[in-house]
């Protein structure tokens, strides 16, 4: 498939602790890798026919980038994956005009959020 004009096309998420995110991520969310060297991880689209983005092991983590929000079917299990796999919670779920969300740190500080349309 084309890239769309506009819309986002790849998200890099710094990692400090490459292997960590990897495994972070693996288990919060079911995300599988390609691997380019000691350095980087690509993140596989969910029907593993491409990518999203990747995960840099050069970058330095931390609040104040891109916010990254990612969907879900099922918020509330969505948040008891994230703490099990060693996420922090920044923000619990609240509820917004198109539906439900929270924000999480990953080990390694980065912050992204977590959307439901059930309200």
């Amino acid at each position: 498939m084309a890239p769309t004009h506009h819309a986002i096309d790849y998200i890099e998420i710094n990692a400090a602790d490459l292997a960590t995110a990897r495994d972070f991520y693996a288990r919060a969310f079911g995300w599988t890798f390609n691997d380019y060297g000691p350095t980087y991880s690509g993140i596989r689209t969910p029907d593993g026919q491409g990518e999203v983005g990747g995960l840099n092991g050069t970058g330095q983590p931390g609040p104040g980038g891109p916010l990254v929000l990612l969907y879900s079917d099922d918020l509330d299990a969505s948040l008891a994956a994230v703490e099990v796999a060693g996420g922090r919670i920044l923000q619990a779920p609240y509820e917004f005009p198109g539906g439900r969300r929270f924000h999480f740190a990953d080990p390694g500080g980065n912050e992204l959020g977590v959307w439901s349309a059930d309200a």
